[in-house]
């Protein structure tokens, strides 16, 4: 029995999108004038969605495992369409890392001041698309909540972000649009190839008709579809530019969760719908990862931009992630899950202290205009630290734990993989602590820097909360892992099926 008992009557799942729909049509009605309103509006419902998937984590049984808080209705039968949820020990993490990421990049977004109302509902109705992909379980309603996940980025960049704005707005949308092309190629593969006509999840993975020889071809354009927003070499220059011209709450959003969707559709829809496809191609897969394990690391050293460098750093980690997946063990992609979950809280951390503490008062995010900032700001100095030690793999943080599992996972398929991958872990401690350095220590370059504004309620409630999970999944790991474990089984078994039968 999970923790808490929920109302079977309830559609809880529901509730949690609709929760960012409501809140994005009172700001939409809202007189422009009401800034302050939004803000508060905004953050609230961001607050209520964050304590609804705490509800259902809580209310989880992880003995009885599978798919609940199920609902179903018919939407378009003769298609084979429904409107069908339900979450299990891959989707509910994910959903609670939207939350929390939703929640605090809605704190550090009460600076907005330019076209307040048309940020706040294009920013709500993006957390919409994350958390209906994260619960969709029709193939068709899966790809619609992704496409309102991604598509209300071009404008958030576009409008509000800096350096290089439309560049990085227009060529994270091109990538993204064609990763969505492969995807609808996978989908109607799967919808026809299955002889089902059907888009509903579990009976297309109950089943698994598609012949094996389509799985083989059609397996790679449905995964790389969804591992370019996972930002996988070589489709992964759109991610650090995006990362760089987004505005912070974005900026969070972007690396926090939504590669985390590329990842989940990657587990989702290619390996547990078309295991044939996955036996055949994933080893492959693991080798190409290893470009984004070092080569993302090794950049990330190179580059003199602070948001640069987490957004290189990013490429890196989610190549661990991709690495964890095509290593398709248990312990793989258990770590994996938890990869996703560590990596989104440690950068939505490194960006509210990048994006919003440091560059919304210095103007500048170049390390060589930095320094000494820890006697200025010595919390954003500590949150920094605190993420870099993640980062770095360091026990006791999240971090620690999601690499370690991977690393073991991947061991006991692709020794040598993991070896070479593990030249990642020094290039990730070299670039960490001279980021540390070149911002925090030493003296203060600049004397304008030591009259800067404090720190508001809102960043230090929205840093503070981030890095007490950090530390609290470092800490207790099973809190998460025993539940994931669960959930990533029934694609284990799938592959491995497919492995014995030979097919």
């Amino acid at each position: 029995m999970g923790l808490l008992t929920l109302s079977p009557d309830i559609p809880w799942l529901s509730l949690v999108w609709l929760s960012m729909v409501v809140s994005a049509i009172i700001i939409a009605l809202l007189p422009a004038a009401q800034q302050e309103a939004m803000r508060w509006v905004g953050t609230l419902f961001a607050f209520v969605s964050l304590l609804l998937a705490l509800l259902l984590f809580l209310a989880y049984d992880p003995q009885q495992a599978g798919f609940q808080f199920v609902e179903r209705l018919e939407w378009m039968p003769q298609l084979g369409i429904s409107y069908q949820l339900g979450v299990d020990g891959v989707s509910l993490p994910m959903l609670l890392l939207n939350g929390i990421v939703i929640f605090t990049g809605a704190l550090m977004s009460w600076n907005i001041e330019q076209r307040t109302k048309e940020y706040w509902v294009l920013l709500l109705l993006l957390t919409t698309g994350v958390y209906g992909v994260f619960v969709a379980l029709d193939l068709f309603l899966f790809f619609v909540f992704y496409e309102l996940a991604v598509l209300p980025m071009y404008l958030l960049i576009g409008v509000w972000g800096s350096t290089r704005k439309e560049y990085g707005a227009m060529k994270l949308t091109l990538f993204l649009m064609a990763g969505s092309a492969l995807v609808i190629i996978g989908m109607l593969a799967i919808y026809f190839g299955s002889g089902l006509r059907s888009f509903d999840m579990l009976l297309l993975a109950r089943h698994v008709s598609l012949a094996g020889e389509l799985q083989r071809i059609f397996f790679p354009m449905i995964f790389v579809g969804f591992a370019i927003l996972a930002g996988m070499f070589p489709f992964h220059t759109w991610s650090p530019t995006g990362h760089v011209a987004a505005p912070t709450a974005v900026s969070m959003l972007h690396a926090g969760v939504l590669m985390k969707l590329g990842a989940y559709g990657c587990i989702r829809a290619a390996m547990w719908l078309m295991p044939a496809g996955a036996a055949t191609w994933l080893p492959l897969i693991a080798i190409l990862t290893l470009l984004n394990v070092v080569y993302g690391a090794t950049i990330a050293m190179a580059q003199r931009d602070a948001k640069y460098i987490i957004g290189y750093s990013s490429v890196s980690h989610m190549g661990l992630v991709v690495m964890g997946l095509a290593a398709g063990t248990q312990i793989a992609l258990t770590g994996a899950i938890l990869q996703m979950f560590a990596h989104g809280i440690m950068t939505a951390l490194f960006f509210a202290v990048v994006g919003r503490m440091i560059y919304e008062r210095t103007h500048t995010r170049q390390l060589p205009e930095l320094g000494g900032l820890r006697k200025v700001m010595p919390f954003a100095a500590w949150m920094f630290i605190l993420s870099g030690l993640s980062s770095m793999g360091m026990p006791g943080l999240a971090g620690f734990w999601a690499e370690f599992t991977i690393f073991i996972g991947v061991w006991e398929k692709y020794p040598l993989v993991a070896l070479i991958a593990a030249l990642s872990i020094p290039i990730t401690g070299a670039y960490i602590l001279r980021a540390v350095w070149a911002v925090f220590d030493g003296e203060v370059k600049n004397p304008a820097f030591l009259q800067l504004p404090k720190l508001t309620w809102q960043e230090y409630s929205g840093a503070i909360l981030l890095a007490v999970i950090l530390i609290g999944v470092g800490l207790y790991p099973a809190i998460l892992t025993e539940l994931i474990a669960t959930g990533v089984r029934p694609v284990v078994d799938q592959i491995s099926g497919i492995i014995i039968a030979g097919r």
